[in-house]
This record gives structure tokens, C-alpha cells and sequence, in this order.
């Protein structure tokens, strides 16, 4: 707590106020439009049956630059003014450009586009996923549109539409999830919540879980190494989500939700302008899992009895020369899996149990200076503090964990001679105190981490963008750490656009935390050293083309990266008795190829189709004498998406379906008997690949409700043994953690309502 005390003070004597929700993630640039306004806003539009329908992910900049955005699922924007550029251009694929010149900034945009060729309806709901075109890093927006495709009830549940990003089970005990990007795991995905590195260290277990999907208007996944702006953790890419703002138009938003497995959430988004210039928000989320269920009958809970609490409340103040945003996030979640309640009563064995228990606070402020006279200049500060705490109990065996984290982080932005030349600058601090004990091991270590990092841009106008950053972080246990990074973009026509980058990342890892699934077992857990820091470069090459595909908008985007390891924490499940950790002696290496086609064959009708291909190996069998190269364990090689979305006018019924195929991923062997001896001669065994259905039907009302009926695996496969040795759960081939490569439920079923008044 004293962290957040620390925090508090350091807000409390800082001289510098807020900044925008961005948090300067785009340089704004001046304009001679006006002296008070540094925004332009508006809206883009189609016709359909001479209604007025918002346009999603129609291309907004400023004539002859390079200065531009892309519109939300409300076709809503907001541009900084240009320097010298007075002109805007609006245009979306298929349709007619339209230029308007600005002259008056405060006033609102309503630009209309309509369709290239003649009709007299038209209607585009957005495609499934949509590459930010300004953006030099590889970034994909998922929008709110997006997000309501499926359930969504939080954020290991918003990439079920998505390609680049997987989640699954990590064990058949815990309910935590796992993502896999680029062929690597969540922890090295640096996961922001609104630009403020969140789901980290002791979170990363169950961190995706604490973000309700209800509460988050966007989410931008960058793939490859991100901005030096957000730190040196990025190794594999860059997470963003945004939550609703205290000032948002949509003042209140209720959610429903529940399914066949007793499953039960309810969300509430409020918000409300206090004056003229603050505005307050709460965000409130509680969830719950009463209902035992064991499809496969081996007397374990295929999902555990859980209660989560969640809640965020936060202010913003805006004026003309200051803007500030600062609020409390407060968490309670404990969760009770293992064996069935019956097993209690059988006066037998005892049962055997995981229990959670997690406690979560947290405070953050966004500040900032403006600059109405020279709008390309910002000043801004962001200050997070964190106390985290959980408890657990797998069977006998105890852990706890405590974190306590300080994040600050000051940025100046400004331009130099004009705006295709800008720069960032600026320090960072990050204190991390981490406490892990699990049975009789001891961890303990406290992290202090001044930095300082500086970026430049350079656009030469609709060709080139290239950002050339670095930053210098001072580490008290592991020295000074250099962290070079390179973005470039460039448009080979107007639809073709490449990206490349490259870049290198670093982190120290938690090995408990990042690996909790594991520990539902008898294994014996080996540190067999010191674990060292994790090191890694990340090179990446993207193609992005928007073209005509028989005369229908589409677009096709390919993209290749590879992550090589100097250093990374080995997680050996090959002794069937033995949870090994230890550093990396040889070569570890991810690549990732990916391909994705989406079409709008016929009007509110999208399809998206996407192929993957991951081939990720590391050498094991350092700690005795051996280097063997083999395949990452539960890493998926191939995955196939499709996916397709139809909905009426006005989006009065939208019905969406998302078919996968997941490949075959190695798995350890546990044959019986089988007693390890070596990692040149041992067996090798994969999973079987499976198909997964989800589907979803919504129907929404004038009044602002809507209704929602879906289901998730309507395939119905399941993983019939997901336990080892379940009959003994005490006994020393008990293995909840590590064969776990599938659904461990059936089908699944879900209904729940949305509410939004009409604005």
C-alpha cells in the first residue's frame, strides 16, 4: 500500500495535468483554423433507405499528410488540426472520397460517403477485423462492433473472432486462460489498459479475466515489438484496451448474461458530466459460478465455483490548457475447484481442492499540459500504483503471492521544423516488490527501474512513416538494459501498404504465476539456478491490401515474425514427476506466418478467412548435459478461422458464426511407466487437432435494448481425460496441469440482454 501512498503524493505535487485518453500515443499537430480548438470531430456516414447509417473504419486525414484516423463502430472520430493542411478527406473502400475544407474546428463534421458505383441502398457493417492504415506498427482495431459478435463477458473472451490471438484452458482445475501470440504465451504480450502496462506479473494467471468485455470500447493488437514509449516489456507485441471515459456520449450502458453451466454476470457502465468541465464514470461488474459441473465423470469440476467483484470509479477534468483523468480500480475474486463437493461426504479420502483468493487495488491517473497556440506540443504524465494480493491451495500444498508495483512515466512530444518530423522524449520509473512462496520455496525480489527513452517520426507525405526509438533502463539487480526499436511503413500504392520492424524486449519472468496450471499436480517443483532475465529480438515483415475482389470491397493481409531468444526461462514438463525451471542453454525461436482474407461479398454481409502457422522450438535438457531442439509443448502449428456476420438494416437482427480448426500441439508424454532418461531418445507425442463452433443471434429494439441468444464448442468435442490419474489425486502420478490440449466442456449454451438509451 505504501506504493499507492507514494503515488498519490506524486500526483499530489506534480505541476503537470492531464492528458488525452491516448496519452499522447499520437503526436497532434497545429493547424491556423483556429487558436482555441486542437480537435477536429465528426462523424462518417452512408445512406441506406435514406436513413443516415454510422460508417466503421472509414479512413479520416488531413489532405497531402499522412495525418489521420480510422472511424469507431459509431463512425465517430476526432483529428488533431493540422499545421498548414485545411482539407480533410473521408474514404472507405468501394465508396467515393469526399474532400470538405474545415473552417471552423469546434464545430462537428457529418460527411456522408456513398457508394462508387450507382445504388440507390447501400449498407457496410464493418469487417472482421481492420488494420489501422496510419499505424506504422502491424496494429488490428477490434472494435465495440466486434466485441458484441459474441458474448464477450471479459477480455479472454474478445478474441474469439480474431485470428492472431488464441485463448485457452491452461489446466483442467483452475479455469485460467492462456493466449498464444506469435507462437508464444500471454506473458510475453505486453497487455495495456488504456496505455498503462496492467496485466503483468502476479496478474498474468488470471489478469485476462479481470477486464470485463462489457466495460471496453476498443482494443489495438500490435503485433511485434511496440512503442518504447510503454516500456521494455514487449516482446512478442503490444496489447491496448480502451475502457468507456467518464465524458462518453453513451452515459449509461446494463448487461446481462447467462448460461448453461450456471454461469451468471451482470455489468453496469455509467457516466455522468458534473460541470463543464469534470465528468465522472463507474464501471461495476459482478460474476458468478454456483453450479457443479463434471461432463466426463471423474470427479473433478470441469470449471470451479467462483465470485468475482469488480469495480472501477473515475473523474476527468478538460479545459482548454489542462486535461486529467485519475480513478480506483478495487477487485475481489476466490475461486474453489478440484473435486466434487460430494467427494466431502464420502468419508474416504479427503478432497482435494483448489482455492483462490485474490484482492486487487489500484490507482492511476492520466495528466497532462496543453498547448492551445502550438497544439503539436504535449506534455503528459502517467502514474499507476498497485497492491496485489492472492492466496492459494493446490490439494496440501499452500502458496501466496503479494505485489506491490509503482509506475510512472512523463512524456514530452513536440515537432521539429514541421510536422514530418516529430519527436517523443521522456522518463519512466517502474518499482516492482514481488513476495511468491510456494510449499517450502522462498522468492523474494524488488525491482527499481528509472529510464528514459526518446522516438522519432519522419513521414514523408502518403509514402513513408518510419519511427526510430530507443530507451535506456537502469535495473538495480540486472544492470543497465539498452532497447532499441524500428517501425517503418510504407504505401506502395493507395490500398498496398508494407510494414517492417524490429526491436528488442526484456522482462524478468514469475515462474509460479506464469505457470499456475502446472502446479495442479504431484510434480516436484526444481529451480536448478538463478533465473536470469529474459532477452529477445522480434523482427516482423507485413502486407496489407485493399482491393476490389468481383467487384466487392475486400482485403488480404499477410505478415511473418520471428522472435529469437538470447535468453528465456525453460519450463521442463518432460519428467513425469518433475516440474523443471531453468535458463536457457542453446536456441529458442518463434515463427509466426499468418494470412487473412476479408470479403463483403454482398451488402451487411462479411467473411472473414484466416490461415496460421506457428513453429516455435527451444533446447532442452540443460541442467543435465543434454541439448536437444524440440517443439514448445502446447503450441498449436496450424489454425484455421472462418468467419461470417450477416445483419438486416439498422442492425435490427445481426447473426454471426466462427468456425476453427486447431491443429495438432505436442504434448508430454506420461506412458506408463514411463521413467525419463533422456531427451534424445525420448518419445514425442502430440494431440489430435478438433474443430470448434461458436455462434451467436442478436435482436435489438428502437427503445436501446437488445437481446442475445449463442452458443459456444456447439461442435461438442471435448477432451474425455484431461486429468491423470484423477481416482488419486494425492498419489504421485496425479497431473491436472500438463495434458490439457482441448475443450474440457461440451456445448454450451448462453442468453443475456443489453441496454443502451437512445442518445
Amino acid at each position: 500500500m505504501k506504493f499507492l501512498f507514494i503515488g498519490i503524493a506524486v500526483l499530489a505535487m506534480s505541476p503537470v495535468l492531464a492528458q488525452s485518453d491516448s496519452t499522447l500515443s499520437t503526436p497532434p499537430v497545429s493547424s491556423p483554423i483556429s487558436s482555441q480548438e486542437t480537435t477536429i470531430r465528426g462523424v462518417v456516414r452512408e445512406v441506406v433507405n435514406a436513413k443516415q447509417v454510422p460508417l466503421t473504419g472509414a479512413t479520416v486525414r488531413w489532405l497531402g499528410t499522412s495525418s489521420g484516423t480510422v472511424t469507431d463502430s459509431l463512425g465517430r472520430f476526432s483529428l488533431p488540426v493540422h499545421q498548414t493542411a485545411t482539407q480533410l478527406i473521408a474514404s472507405y473502400v468501394g465508396y467515393q472520397s469526399d474532400t470538405l475544407a474545415v473552417t471552423n474546428s469546434s464545430a462537428e463534421l457529418l460527411i456522408t460517403l456513398r457508394s462508387e458505383r450507382t445504388l440507390q441502398e447501400v449498407t457496410v457493417s464493418g469487417s472482421p477485423g481492420q488494420i489501422d492504415r496510419i499505424n506504422p506498427i502491424q496494429t488490428e482495431l477490434i472494435t465495440q462492433r466486434t466485441l458484441a459478435k459474441a458474448a464477450c463477458c471479459n477480455l479472454s473472451e474478445s478474441f474469439e473472432t480474431n485470428a492472431s490471438v488464441s485463448v485457452s484452458y491452461s489446466d483442467a482445475v483452475t479455469g485460467s486462460k492462456q493466449i498464444q501470440f506469435l507462437g508464444l504465451g500471454g506473458q510475453y504480450v505486453q497487455t495495456n489498459v488504456e496505455n498503462i502496462p496492467t496485466v503483468r506479473g502476479l496478474a498474468t494467471t488470471f489478469g485476462l479475466n479481470y477486464i470485463p468485455g462489457t466495460w471496453i470500447t476498443s482494443i489495438d493488437v500490435g503485433k511485434g515489438a511496440g512503442s518504447v514509449v510503454n516500456g521494455y516489456e514487449s516482446m512478442s507485441g503490444q496489447m491496448n484496451v480502451e475502457l468507456q471515459k467518464p465524458d462518453d456520449k453513451q452515459t449509461l450502458f446494463l448487461n446481462g448474461y447467462v448460461n448453461s453451466f450456471g454461469r451468471v454476470e451482470g455489468n453496469a457502465n455509467w457516466s455522468k458530466a458534473l460541470s463543464k468541465k469534470w465528468s465522472m464514470g463507474v464501471l461495476g461488474h459482478a460474476s458468478t459460478q454456483r453450479t457443479e459441473i463434471d461432463q466426463n465423470n471423474d470427479g473433478f469440476r470441469d470449471l470451479p465455483l467462483y465470485t468475482q467483484v469488480n469495480a472501477i470509479n473515475r473523474y476527468k477534468y478538460s479545459s482548454e490548457r489542462f486535461m486529467a483523468q485519475f480513478g480506483v480500480k478495487a477487485l475481489y475474486e476466490d475461486r474453489d475447484g478440484g473435486q466434487l463437493s460430494r467427494s466431502e461426504q464420502s468419508g474416504m479420502a479427503p478432497r482435494y481442492s483448489f482455492l483462490n483468493t485474490t484482492k486487487r487495488l489500484e490507482f492511476f491517473s492520466k495528466t497532462a499540459k496543453l498547448y492551445p497556440e502550438k497544439p503539436y506540443k504535449g506534455l503528459g504524465l502517467i502514474l499507476n500504483g498497485v497492491h496485489h494480493e492472492q492466496t492459494a491451495r493446490f490439494g496440501f500444498s499452500p502458496y501466496d503471492g503479494r505485489q506491490q508495483t509503482l509506475y510512472a512515466n512523463l512524456i514530452y512530444q513536440t515537432i521539429i521544423d514541421n510536422t514530418n518530423h516529430s519527436v517523443k522524449a521522456g522518463l519512466s520509473y517502474l518499482l516492482d516488490d514481488y513476495r511468491e512462496n510456494y510449499k517450502i520455496i522462498r522468492t523474494a525480489r524488488t525491482e527499481s527501474v528509472p529510464g528514459a527513452f526518446a522516438e522519432y517520426t519522419y513521414i514523408y507525405p502518403e509514402k513513408l512513416t518510419v519511427v526510430a526509438g530507443g530507451r535506456v533502463d537502469f535495473h538495480n539487480l540486472y544492470g543497465t538494459q539498452f532497447t532499441p526499436r524500428l517501425h517503418l511503413k510504407y504505401n506502395l500504392s493507395d490500398n498496398l501498404t508494407v510494414r517492417a520492424s524490429a526491436g528488442r524486449g526484456f522482462r524478468v519472468p514469475n515462474p509460479f504465476a506464469e505457470n499456475f496450471g502446472y502446479l495442479v499436480s504431484s510434480r516436484t517443483v526444481v529451480l536448478t539456478e538463478s533465473l536470469r532475465p529474459e532477452v529477445s529480438w522480434n523482427y516482423g515483415l507485413g502486407l496489407t491490401n485493399d482491393f476490389q475482389l468481383f467487384s466487392k470491397k475486400a482485403s488480404l493481409t499477410v505478415d511473418y515474425f520471428r522472435t529469437n531468444f538470447q535468453n528465456q526461462l525453460i519450463v521442463d514438463l518432460e519428467h513425469p514427476r518433475e516440474l523443471y525451471f531453468y535458463n536457457l542453454r542453446g536456441q529458442s525461436f518463434a515463427n509466426s506466418f499468418q494470412v487473412e482474407l476479408n470479403v463483403q461479398p454482398t451488402r451487411r454481409f462479411d467473411i472473414k478467412a484466416a490461415y496460421r502457422l506457428f513453429d516455435v522450438k527451444q533446447s532442452m535438457g540443460a541442467p543435465f548435459g543434454e541439448e536437444r531442439l524440440l517443439s514448445k509443448m502446447m503450441v498449436i502449428r496450424d489454425r484455421v478461422l472462418l468467419n461470417a456476420g450477416y445483419a438486416l438494416p439498422f442492425d435490427k437482427w445481426k447473426v454471426d458464426a466462427t468456425l476453427q480448426w486447431n491443429g495438432p500441439r505436442r504434448i508430454p508424454y506420461l506412458g506408463e511407466g514411463y521413467v525419463h532418461t533422456g531427451y534424445e531418445n525420448m518419445p514425442v507425442t502430440n494431440a489430435p487437432g478438433f474443430y470448434n463452433l461458436n455462434a451467436q443471434v442478436s435482436r435489438a429494439f428502437r427503445s436501446g435494448w437488445e437481446i442475445y441468444l449463442g452458443g459456444e464448442n456447439l461442435t461438442g468435442f471435448r477432451q474425455q481425460n484431461p486429468i491423470v490419474a484423477p481416482n488419486d489425486p494425492f498419489g504421485l502420478g496425479f497431473d491436472a496441469g500438463s495434458q490439457v490440449w482441448g475443450p474440457i466442456t461440451g456445448q454450451m449454451v448462453y442468453a443475456g440482454f443489453r441496454f443502451k438509451p437512445q442518445i
